[in-house]
C-alpha cells in the first residue's frame, strides 16, 4: 500500500522531471555545450561551487554550534548541483540562458565524481564514514537532469514547433507539482527545524547563501551574464540530490530533508536583492 510519504516523493521526482523537460524544449542550439568552449570559465564555476563552497559548508559548521543535521545539510548542500528551477531565475537576473543551462548538465554529471570524493574527505571531520556510491548519485543525476534534459533537446530538434507550444505549459505544471510537493514536507517539519532555530541554524543558513553569491559573483568573471548565473548557481542547489547524498552518507540523520528544503526557501529570499539588482544592470545594458 502507498503512503503519503511515497506519493510525495514521486510528486517530487515527477516535478523535477517536468520542469527540466520543458527547459530542454526551450534549449536553443549549443546551449549544451557553451561551457566546453570556455575552459577557464568551466573551471571557476565548478571551483566557486563544488571546492570553495565545501570550504564554507566547513567554516560554518566550525564557527557555530550546529546540531548535527544542519551540518550534514550545508555538506550535502555544497556537493550537490544546480536546481532544475534556478535557470529561470538565472536569465531573469540577467544572466546568460546558455551558460545556465550549460552549468546545470556539467555541473550535475560532475556531482557523480565530486559529491563521493567530497563527503570522504569531509566524513572524517565528523569521526564517521561518509561514503557514498557514486553509481547511486550517478542514478540520481541521470533521472532527475540527464535524462529529463535530452528528452526535451531531441523533442525540440525532432519537432521545434510542438516543442514551443508545450514549454510553457510543461514547466507550469511542474512548478505548480513542485509545490505541492515541498509545501507539506516544509510544514511537517516545522516544528523539528524551529526547535533548532535558536542554536544559529537559520544564521548558518543565510550565511551560506550570502557567501554562495559573492563567491559566485566574483568568480563569474568580468561579463555580467556570466556574474548572475555563478553567483546564483553558487548559493542555491538542488535540494533532491543533497537529500539523496545526505541521505545516503548519514541514514540516521532524519532532520536533514527539513533543513535542505529551508534551505531552498532562505535561499530564494537571500536571492530576491540580487536578482532584481541583476534585472536593473541588464535593462540598463539593453538600453545602452
Amino acid at each position: 500500500m502507498i503512503d503519503s510519504a511515497q506519493i510525495l516523493g514521486l510528486t517530487l521526482n515527477v516535478s523535477i522531471f517536468l520542469v527540466v523537460f520543458a527547459l530542454g524544449l526551450k534549449t536553443q542550439r549549443g546551449d549544451a555545450v557553451y561551457l566546453y568552449t570556455r575552459p577557464s570559465l568551466l573551471l571557476r564555476s565548478l571551483l566557486a561551487m563544488n571546492v570553495v563552497m565545501v570550504v564554507v559548508a566547513v567554516v560554518i559548521n566550525a564557527l557555530f554550534d550546529l546540531p548535527l543535521p544542519v551540518e550534514v545539510a550545508l555538506i550535502a548542500l555544497a556537493v550537490s548541483p544546480v536546481p532544475p528551477v534556478l535557470p529561470a531565475k538565472q536569465t531573469k537576473a540577467g544572466g546568460s540562458a546558455s551558460y545556465a543551462i550549460s552549468l546545470m548538465g556539467i555541473a550535475s554529471a560532475a556531482a557523480i565524481v565530486i559529491a563521493p570524493l567530497a563527503l570522504i574527505l569531509v566524513g572524517a571531520l565528523f569521526g564517521r564514514a561518509a561514503a557514498v556510491p557514486g553509481t547511486r548519485i550517478a542514478m540520481i543525476v541521470l533521472v532527475s537532469v540527464i535524462l529529463p534534459l535530452a528528452a526535451g533537446i531531441a523533442v525540440r530538434f525532432i519537432a521545434p514547433d510542438a516543442a514551443r507550444r508545450l514549454a510553457r505549459p510543461i514547466s507550469i505544471l511542474g512548478t505548480i507539482l513542485l509545490a505541492i510537493g515541498i509545501l507539506p514536507v516544509l510544514f511537517m517539519a516545522t516544528g523539528t527545524l524551529w526547535a533548532m532555530v535558536g542554536n544559529g541554524v537559520l544564521m548558518a543558513l543565510v550565511a551560506f547563501a550570502l557567501i554562495g553569491l559573492a563567491v559566485g559573483h566574483v568568480l563569474g568573471g568580468p561579463e555580467p551574464e556570466h556574474r548572475a548565473v555563478l553567483a546564483l548557481a553558487t548559493s542555491t542547489r538542488h535540494p533532491g540530490i543533497a537529500i539523496a547524498i545526505a541521505s545516503l552518507a548519514f541514514p540516521d540523520e532524519k532532520a536533514v530533508m527539513a533543513v535542505v528544503l529551508y534551505h531552498l526557501v532562505v535561499g530564494a529570499l537571500v536571492c530576491v536583492p540580487y536578482v532584481r539588482w541583476g534585472q536593473g544592470h541588464a535593462g540598463a545594458r539593453q538600453r545602452t
